[in-house]
């Protein structure tokens, strides 16, 4: 009896060990696969996922796999948002300058309809 209670403790110790370092591995291969400027999931690209999972003999092309269509389909929307950010940006530039332009603008006809000398602080000023 003492032996499967000695057996029993060692094989939850061992149970405990492993747990507790199961994630390190993990976590070095994919800082290992960032530093060589690799992406961070090995599954997310390469030619298990870009290529199709069969040809034509006939030289026909193959059709998009789903994953395929949706990276497709992805990156177009990520395209066409950024193209967005940028004209807003271009747009907040160009009615910043404007704004900046008008207040100059104000500021000088401010300075031009000041009063002006008149009479003899005219003739004195020339």
């Amino acid at each position: 009896m003492s032996i499967v209670l000695k057996s029993a403790t060692i094989f939850s110790q061992a149970q405990l060990v492993s747990r507790a370092l199961s994630s390190s591995s993990v976590l070095s291969s994919k800082q290992w696969r960032v530093e060589r400027g690799l992406s961070r999931n090995r599954n997310a690209e390469g030619i298990l996922t870009d290529t199709p999972d069969f040809t034509y003999l006939d030289g026909r092309p193959t059709p998009l796999l789903q994953k395929q269509k949706k990276r497709i389909i992805k990156q177009r929307e990520m395209a066409a948002k950024i193209v967005e950010m940028c004209s807003e940006l271009d747009f907040a530039k160009e009615r910043y300058q404007n704004m900046e332009a008008e207040k100059e603008q104000e500021r000088q006809s401010i300075l031009a309809n000041r009063l002006k000398p008149k009479g003899t602080a005219l003739n004195e000023k020339k």
